[in-house]
């Protein structure tokens, strides 16, 4: 856990549900890949398999903060690309503690002004203020463990 530093608070909280989540969306990946479960057909390609899936949620992961940090003209947060799909089941872990680890310090100087003043435009077109943007990278392991945990329960059935 990282002490608060921040000029606002605000992100503080949001980085640590954000590291909070993507933990518990790991645990709940790895009960779905347990029971070797089967994604629902679609032409997503995020979608064509759980390491696809697990893939895509790290790399958005990575996105977010790369994307912040340019908008707001930050240092190059310096995180790593996600792990290969072939090495995505044994990395994983070990990514998300780098990714917990670089999450820390990027947003910590930045005053509150700063993360609701503007509105930049998302990599896929939709805009966000920066507050906005870390509360979408919250939901987003939220969003798909919630999936993951519905597909598990329909399995069950």
């Amino acid at each position: 856990m990282i002490i608060n530093t921040y000029k606002y608070s605000g992100a503080y909280s949001l980085i640590l549900l954000h590291e909070k989540h993507l933990k518990l969306f790991l645990d709940k990946w790895t009960e779905a890949k347990k029971i070797n479960l089967a994604l629902p057909e679609t032409t997503d390609q995020d979608y064509e398999s759980l390491e696809t899936l697990l893939r895509h949620v790290l790399r958005s992961a990575r996105g977010y903060m790369v994307w912040m940090c340019e908008k707001l003209e930050l240092p190059d947060p310096e995180i790593d690309d996600p792990p290969s799909l072939e090495n995505i089941e044994q990395q994983a872990s070990s990514y998300i503690d780098h990714l917990v680890e670089k999450w820390k310090t990027p947003l910590s100087d930045v005053e509150e002004v700063k993360f609701s003043n503007k509105v930049y435009n998302s990599n896929w077109g939709v805009p966000f203020c920066i507050d906005a943007m870390l509360e979408h990278a919250v939901m987003h392991p939220i969003r798909h463990a919630f999936q993951l945990e519905n597909l598990i329960k329909d399995n069950r059935r």
